[in-house]
């Protein structure tokens, strides 16, 4: 679930300001008080929680076991691992796997984020022991796992509502409610001790029952930040974790999360291809990372993910046809990028898939898989392409159109060219950091880049180049 898509007015307000102290409040009706996002926010800017070693150079790969596969179950699903490692997927992140609440339950098999028991399986997956066999297959392939948290709200007919009333946020009426407009779902009161420390005994119950390597953890952002340092110090005193939140704050890297949602970006990524501003916008989001997380944060860079595919017609509708391309690079080549492909894009799903509806992908002609292929092993390959690179944005054309910037590690080097417009633009390789001989990783051949040399690329066109 997407706390961001509920407040479009955030990305739209944060396109126009580079302050480190930008706020926006919304009244929320579900707590009595006002929610504050903050796209960025002014803590001092701290290191981040340092990114496991085996994470600086992965990326992340978001199942959705209900839609994958005609019986939408672990056990059919399993059967994909062999072509999505070969594809170089490396993180496997599977959204709820929990059973779903039928209480005030939304189209027939209800939202995966209205979680009716924290501690058992959805049996239209499957059960436990095939959720253990499916996440020991993925680890013995060399894949690592993480599962979809849902902390800060349950499902209407959860247990804790029965057992435990002050678990909840209550309304006038005495009533517990809704998270925000969810109205599947029911607040959680982190005012209360024992319901943090029941949630932090739920999710340490997934570490030792599954041996999951993490969680993605859902609307991170409007859980209080002295909750997740607790939370994750006693989580990792387990095993070590990977952390995602789907957030974007940078509160969250200084609480332990490895890795926030890249939502400011995304925003300027979609108005870019509807030609609604254009390349320099990118700088901007940079700027405002920059001042308002702390160095060396770890941003999820992605084109789609479940709730943008959903309601929101990502990719296909957002960045439509040859417009995707050059988008998908950026999101697998940025600075402090760990990047995100959601289930389909490399067949690709030319379509929303349902929510609350059965409505499984018919896979079979992975018109992507190779191109994502290439940008996946190259990333595993290449030190230049890890979070910790160096980045340098370069000139080498119209700004306003092209976007080309050098990564550098270890003395390995990547450089990157995109056409974020929809007409052919020239590429003058002036800047010293482009000459050499260098391969041009999607032609295959080597190119010899001099001072004076031009070339046009197309539109929504890409070229990476590898220095190695």
């Amino acid at each position: 679930m997407s706390y961001y898509r509920l407040l479009p007015a955030i990305a739209i307000l944060s396109l126009f300001s580079c302050s480190n102290s930008t706020e926006i409040k919304t009244a929320n009706a579900t707590t009595n008080k006002d929610s504050v996002q903050t796209i960025s926010d002014t803590l001092p800017p701290t290191a981040a929680a340092k990114l496991p070693d085996w994470a600086l150079q992965s990326n992340i790969y978001e199942v959705n076991i209900r839609q994958y596969t005609k019986e939408g179950t672990f056990n059919a699903f399993a059967a994909s691992l062999p072509r999505l490692k070969a594809m170089g997927v490396q993180i496997l992140w599977f959204m709820p796997i929990t059973p779903i609440s039928v209480v005030d339950r939304k189209g027939k098999l209800g939202s995966y984020y209205a979680v009716q028991d924290y501690k058992a399986i959805n049996p239209e997956f499957g059960n436990m022991q095939d959720w253990k066999n499916l996440v020991n297959k993925a680890h013995e392939m060399g894949f690592k796992v993480i599962t979809d948290w849902v902390p800060n709200h349950t499902g209407a007919d959860n247990g804790w509502l029965n057992r435990h009333p002050d678990f909840y946020t209550k309304g006038k009426d005495g009533k517990p409610v809704p998270a925000f407009d969810w109205t599947d779902t029911r607040d959680l009161n982190y005012d209360n001790k024992e319901m943090r420390d029941s949630m932090i005994a739920a999710m340490k119950f997934w570490l030792t029952e599954s041996n999951i390597d993490g969680f993605r953890c859902d609307v991170a952002g409007e859980v209080p930040d002295d909750f997740w340092k607790d939370c994750i110090n006693q989580l990792n005193k387990i095993k070590p974790l990977f952390m995602l939140a789907e957030g974007d704050k940078g509160s969250l890297h200084r609480d332990g999360f490895h890795a926030t949602y890249a939502w400011d970006m995304f925003a300027n990524l979609k108005r870019i291809a509807a030609g609604q501003t254009n390349a320099l916008a990118i700088d901007s989001v940079l700027q405002r990372q920059d001042s308002s997380f702390p160095a060396g944060a770890v941003k999820m860079y992605f084109t789609s993910n479940h709730d943008e595919n959903s309601w929101n017609k990502a990719d296909y509708g957002t960045m439509p046809g040859m417009k995707h391309a050059p988008f998908a690079v950026f999101t697998q080549t940025m600075r402090n990028a760990l990047p995100l492909i959601y289930t389909g894009q490399e067949e690709p799903v030319l379509d929303s898939i349902s929510f609350f509806y059965k409505n499984p992908i018919r896979f079979g002609k992975y018109k992507r898989a190779s191109f994502y292929k290439t940008l996946l092993n190259l990333r595993a390959n290449s030190p230049a392409l890890a979070t910790d690179a160096s980045f340098q944005k370069i000139s080498a054309g119209d700004s306003t159109a092209v976007y080309a910037f050098v990564r550098e590690k270890a003395g390995h080097k990547i450089a990157v060219i995109l056409n974020l417009s929809g007409k052919s633009q020239s590429v003058k390789t002036d800047n010293a950091l482009l000459l050499g001989n260098p391969l041009n990783v999607f032609m295959g051949t080597r190119e010899k880049l001099t001072a004076g040399h031009s070339f046009d690329i197309e539109p929504w066109g890409y070229v990476i180049y590898n220095y190695d």
